[in-house]
């Protein structure tokens, strides 16, 4: 699926996802196109990562998901089941507590009578219970405490993995994220290693760190691919200047926002147009422009800024409708009903503004679906009426 125009070039139950299978199915798919693929955002399965290396010859992202991911399973999953035992032992011994409080307000004093049988065990004190109830409270605040320091880690690495800083608007380059990303995994560890986890969590902290040198190569992959391409727009040194440090930050910022929702996302907006407005108003580098030109570097600084892809949820999140509305009882694994269903989403559905994921990839409104499959379809006779005896 392409990531921006979300139309989908393939769609098609195989029964193995190696390198051969990818190569078998998608060569006759893309010869179709006028397209080239120059990068692959999805998880780390290793004959993925083979086609797209050595059958397209392209770039591969890796998923923020799947790193956060990693690092959720192997140190916060634990740590949550600890957290609910020691909350469990707080509900027990405030449990224990409370009947001892209320016995002792209590305004008859006299002993209550019990029947035959085993004597009742020593009561517990009020002070021992007490007690109980403090170790098991402190017990649970400090599960709680290094849990929410690795969930905010773990924030912080999805907020880190941007070609732009989020506060500042200014562009940033691999070696200081890949720094950052390594801080928030070191810190993980740490505490990792001081709640005492299991090797097989540490495995997968370790199968997190392995990404990071790719996540750093994906961003200067983006530098140097957004680079080339300004180059060729063969704009004055002010003008290209104004595009790395401006405008495609700001058209960034806004892709950021629309993920967000509306109140998060104001901020970025805002600094969206702190960035934008300057360079159209008198005195700015894009201001002795024409209109159509400026409109055409507003069209180039969006696709650019789209050039990033940090994750594969919108191929995910279709396999998950499918998996869910079509599952095998309604017959997925027929292939005229799936390649209905992607018809639909290519040349069907569309966004708010209006669009289809055919319009959006191929630069042009097509044919309407319903009137193609009208030309196609052969319609029969009209009865004859009054009809013949027979």
């Amino acid at each position: 699926m392409d990531p921006e125009s979300n139309f989908i070039i393939l769609e098609q139950l195989a029964q193995a996802r190696d390198q051969a299978s990818w190569h078998e199915l998608m060569a006759p798919a893309l010869a179709q196109l006028n397209c080239q693929v120059m990068q692959s955002t999805s998880d780390e399965a290793p004959g993925l990562l083979a086609y797209v290396e050595h059958s397209l010859e392209a770039h591969h992202s890796p998923d923020l998901f799947h790193v956060q991911h990693e690092l959720s399973k192997a140190v916060c999953a634990p740590m949550a089941t600890k957290e609910r035992a020691a909350h469990k032992a707080v509900t027990d011994a405030r449990e224990q507590l409370e009947p001892i409080q209320t016995h002792l307000h209590r305004t008859d004093d006299e002993p209550e009578k019990r029947g035959p049988g085993r004597p009742p065990k020593a009561p517990v004190s009020l002070e021992q219970a007490a007690q109980a109830l403090e170790a098991a409270s402190r017990a649970h605040e400090r599960l709680a405490q290094p849990r929410e320091q690795v969930a905010n880690r773990i924030r912080a690495i999805g907020h880190d993995y941007h070609c732009v800083d989020l506060e500042r608007g200014v562009r940033r380059n691999g070696q200081l994220i890949a720094a950052d990303l390594q801080e928030h995994s070191k810190q993980t560890r740490a505490i990792a290693q001081h709640e005492g986890l299991s090797q097989h969590g540490f495995a997968r902290i370790e199968k997190a760190e392995r990404v990071v040198p790719k996540m750093q190569a994906t961003i200067e992959f983006v530098s140097g691919d957004v680079g080339q391409q300004v180059e060729q727009l063969d704009l004055t040194p002010p003008v290209s200047f104004a595009m790395h440090a401006k405008l495609i930050p700001s058209f960034y910022l806004d892709r950021v926002a629309q993920t967000r929702t509306v109140s998060d996302g104001e901020p970025l907006r805002e600094l969206a147009e702190r960035l934008r407005a300057p360079l159209f108003e008198p005195g700015g580098a894009l201001s002795e422009l024409s209109p159509e030109a400026q409109d055409e570097l507003h069209d180039e600084a969006k696709r650019l800024a789209a050039v990033f892809q940090r994750s594969s949820a919108h191929g995910e999140g279709r396999n998950g409708y499918l998996s869910l509305r079509n599952h095998q009882l309604r017959g997925l694994d027929l292939p005229r009903k799936r390649e209905c269903f992607t018809a639909m989403h290519n040349f069907f559905l569309t966004r708010p503004d209006g669009t289809t994921a055919a319009e959006r990839f191929f630069g042009q409104k097509p044919h309407s679906m319903f009137a193609t499959i009208l030309a196609s379809v052969e319609l029969p006779p009209a009865p004859l009426s009054p009809p013949r005896r027979a």
